[in-house]
């Protein structure tokens, strides 16, 4: 097998069946020139058969929602891509990212995605963590641009209802790409009346929640991007402290 081929079936788990799968294949046939039928059936026996998520399936989910969510606003911005594939060189190496990216210009031409079926397969598969750290991401692609507009907020907001995650957590994501006092209670889940001490347990609780270690299992690469949300949490914090003075 090629080195394409190789990495194609090392970075498969779960993901080669149901919709997920279903679209890798379409694309795989559509788009990538020179991959046969052959290569694909000889990917799938080179993949992990593991049911737990890996950081392949990861990887193959980020790619599918990452091309719903650019597409939200009716065109494909160059900024956005071009987030798309630095946070993939940092995380796998510009070898992977470049793989992966084979694959992601042919998602996009996809028209026939069902953001739904998709959500409900990585549903099935994913640690709710890692599902939260699949929408801060997307929330980075969509200010990528330096503007997150309505119609990207809405397709992340209904990717994070099929995901289950809930109308706190989305919000407080959401507030970490907003600057301003306000948008670090959202971050914290809480009002501005609330008391220090609401404030201090609301923070334990959020760190808790979001700690990168909840996500040891996808590998390295991806402990960076947790990180930056851990740190967001930190910072929210830090600017609710520095407005009450304690």
């Amino acid at each position: 097998m090629g080195n394409f081929t190789k990495w194609f079936g090392a970075t498969l788990g779960w993901s080669f069946g149901g919709p997920i799968g279903g679209i890798i294949g379409f694309v795989v046939g559509s788009f990538i020139d020179g991959f046969s039928k052959e290569d694909v059936e000889n990917a799938k026996r080179f993949s992990q058969t593991s049911s737990s998520t890996q950081s392949g399936d990861f990887e193959m989910s980020l790619l599918i929602l990452s091309a719903v969510v650019i597409k939200a606003d009716g065109k494909v911005d160059k900024r956005e891509l071009k987030y798309v594939r630095d946070h993939f060189i940092q995380m796998y190496g510009r070898e992977r990212a470049d793989h992966a990216f084979k694959l992601f210009n042919g998602i996009i031409k996809n028209n026939n995605i069902s953001t739904r079926q998709v959500c409900m397969q990585i549903r099935q598969h994913m640690t709710h963590a890692t599902r939260l750290q699949l929408v801060h991401f997307l929330f980075g692609i969509a200010k990528a641009d330096g503007h997150v507009n309505e119609s990207e907020v809405e397709m992340i907001h209904k990717i994070a209802n099929y995901l289950y995650i809930n109308h706190h957590d989305f919000e407080s994501i959401k507030a970490m790409f907003y600057s301003g006092v306000s948008n670090a209670y959202k971050v914290l889940e809480i009002e501005k009346s609330a008391t220090d001490q609401e404030v201090k347990k609301a923070y334990r609780k959020l760190v808790k929640k979001h700690h990168p270690d909840k996500l040891q299992h996808l590998g390295e690469e991806h402990l960076k991007g947790a990180q930056e949300k851990f740190q967001q949490i930190q910072k929210a914090y830090e600017t609710i402290q520095n407005e009450r003075g304690i």
